[in-house]
């Protein structure tokens, strides 16, 4: 497998470039792309193939794995969990899009392997090349962080890293600058409560 490697500038990201990613994530690519706090994998949550292949690449069972779903937006978001109150809704439209994943409760809407999950990840981001690429979609991405091999370093932040480390394993790599190394904070939603469960690059003095 060759990576394809694509540069996107987060000023003015290449619309035909944009469509390209798309049509490989549709086609069931795996794609590493930044985000608003640190570079991360994923495909569409709704190819098979594409899930197929990064359940063996990052070796878990998709079904009970730690994972997150990215969206385009609230409007999205809406449709995968249950119905939230105000207060949850106030919360989620001062925050996102931003640096959080925020734990709500499953509505079963989503595809197999996840349609019977209780709870999943959400996240909204802020970059400005997946508020391009999202919309362009026809489902949420399944999205893990990129994590680094270094015992010291969490995440890997920069891009020729990024590609000797992953070249010819992910279909495809977007380079947008180098990325950053703070994890998005972590919120819990379920039971009708508001929990911080990691704090990271968001603010949290909505608690």
């Amino acid at each position: 497998m060759i990576t394809k490697v694509y540069t996107l500038f987060p000023s003015s990201p290449n619309e035909r470039d944009l469509l390209k990613v798309a049509n490989e994530l549709q086609k069931g690519a795996l794609v590493i792309y930044p985000t608003d706090t640190v570079y991360a994998i994923g495909c569409l949550s709704s190819n098979t193939v594409a899930l197929d292949k990064f359940s063996r690449l990052k070796d878990i069972k998709l079904e009970k794995a730690a994972l997150s779903f990215l969206f385009k937006d609230i409007s999205e978001l809406s449709s995968y969990v249950k119905p939230f109150d105000a207060s949850i809704f106030r919360l989620l439209k001062n925050t996102l899009p931003g640096p959080y994943s925020f734990i709500m409760e499953s509505n079963g809407k989503l595809p197999k392997p996840f349609h019977k999950r209780k709870t999943i990840g959400v996240r909204i981001s802020d970059h400005p090349v997946l508020k391009s690429l999202l919309p362009m979609l026809d489902a949420p991405l399944l999205t893990s962080s990129l994590h680094d091999e270094d015992e010291i370093l969490q995440y890997t932040s920069d891009e020729t890293e990024i590609l000797s480390v992953w070249d010819g394993k992910v279909d495809v790599l977007i380079q947008a600058g180098p990325g950053g190394n703070i994890p998005s904070t972590v919120v819990d939603l379920t039971n009708n409560s508001i929990e911080v469960i990691r704090h990271g690059k968001g603010e949290v003095d909505f608690i």
